[in-house]
């Protein structure tokens, strides 16, 4: 059975141990967990791209790439994004394991590697290096421009946005480019020392566990700090005051159709396993209602699915469409909903969207970083279930379940891109 050991060893310091010896490599990370603002939300974003440019050991990226050789290779990423109204900032490790390699100090030497990237950052004067801010503030500047690109990414959060304009779940989680003007050295200098000094710090190692690596990893990780941030658990909206809609022209052969619905309820919730199948039922494969009617019956939808925003208890049902279907589609998609609250749908439908999701679920033993994800959004949530407690939930979940799930969705939000012409 698949168990995260849970350590708290300082002041919003925690260490997570999941044995496994399923995988020749081990995994490391650390995520800070800060709360979702506009405030800190683009120096949040900003901060692991200087990070990763160098350290007081490793000034440069040619020299950090040289060591990673030397360790076989070791991969290293950083990632930023928003569980709810929580910004996570993930910095994590994946190498070959020392037991393997028949190199005993092959973990050890990563394990540093990675607190150096984290905690160990190349400085001048104090401070971070001023060229490195400056390249990386016009990196992310055109990644946030970029967010554009991916059209049908960029409508689910226009959608997001406009649904959510008043909660802080609307944020962009690479934050925005008028924020980056007055950033410099000194000052994401100071907003790092904050993150490091107050932020709530979740580390997770996946692979073998010796007792004296779990030992080493306390001592090494004992950080005695003060003012921890607070973290609210996010407002969790039901009802639906006033339905909006929007459109938007832009340069696109293909509308982008999203649809934005509060649930009401949260992942504490009994009812929460039936929302998930619910929404499978709804919208979640080729034997979902709006793949069945909306795409291949009337033929209305280029590609049509829905899904389920666990941390702030909203559905997203996403579509490309030509321009000239958004009134039927938006139709049908209503009548579909509608059948699913009266229940027309089969036990079917319902063992196979079960399977569907035990299936999604069951494939997280498959890798280590997905057990690290796991285990963390179980933290998140002050979920103590195992993994297979988590499938086996599923199982439990009755037709009555899943009606009384569907019962509470509730239409807020249509937004349309369409074409300029």
């Amino acid at each position: 059975m698949l168990k995260s050991k849970r350590i708290e060893i300082g002041n919003g310091v925690i260490l997570n141990l999941v044995q496994t010896d399923k995988f020749k490599s081990n995994l490391l990370s650390y995520y800070f967990l800060r709360p979702l603002n506009r405030d800190d939300v683009t120096k949040n974003a900003l901060l692991p791209l200087v990070l990763k440019r160098g350290t007081k050991n490793y000034p440069d990226n040619l020299l950090i790439e040289k060591e990673f050789e030397n360790m076989y290779g070791a991969s290293y990423s950083s990632a930023i994004n928003k569980r709810g109204e929580r910004h996570i900032i993930r910095f994590t490790m994946e190498w070959a394991s020392g037991d393997y390699l028949l190199d005993k100090d092959q973990d050890l030497k990563v394990i540093k590697m990675l607190k150096d990237l984290i905690f160990n950052p190349y400085l001048e004067d104090g401070v971070f290096k001023k060229d490195y801010v400056a390249q990386e503030i016009e990196n992310h500047k055109n990644r946030i421009e970029g967010k554009i690109n991916d059209k049908r990414q960029y409508a689910i959060e226009r959608c997001l946005e406009t649904m959510c304009k008043n909660e802080n779940f609307s944020l962009y989680q690479l934050g925005y480019t008028e924020d980056l003007k007055d950033l410099d050295e000194k000052k994401l200098f100071e907003h790092y020392n904050k993150i490091i000094d107050t932020s709530i710090i979740e580390i997770f190692y996946v692979g073998n566990v010796s007792e004296e690596l779990e030992k080493y990893l306390i001592e090494d990780n004992n950080m005695q700090r003060d003012n921890i941030v607070s973290i609210p658990r996010e407002k969790i909206i039901s009802t639906v005051s006033q339905k909006t809609a929007v459109s938007e022209k832009m340069d696109v052969n293909q509308g982008k159709l999203v649809i934005g619905y509060r649930t009401g309820i949260p992942f504490e919730d009994k009812l929460y396993n039936a929302l998930l199948i619910a929404s499978d039922i709804f919208g979640g494969g080729p034997n979902s209602k709006l793949f069945r009617n909306v795409r291949e019956k009337e033929s209305l939808a280029y590609y049509i699915g829905s899904s389920i925003l666990k941390y702030k208890s909203l559905m997203i049902v996403d579509s490309g469409i030509e321009f000239q279907n958004y009134n039927k589609t938006v139709d049908i998609i209503n009548e579909q909903l509608e059948e699913l609250k009266g229940g027309k749908f089969s036990d079917e439908d319902i063992e196979i969207s079960k399977k569907s999701i035990k299936t999604s679920t069951e494939s997280i033993k498959d890798s280590a970083f997905l057990i690290s994800e796991f285990f963390f959004s179980q933290n998140i949530c002050k979920d103590i279930r195992s993994l297979e407690d988590v499938i086996n939930d599923f199982d439990k979940v009755t037709k009555a379940d899943i009606i009384s799930a569907a019962e509470s969705i509730s239409i807020d939000t249509i937004y349309f891109m369409k074409g300029k012409n």
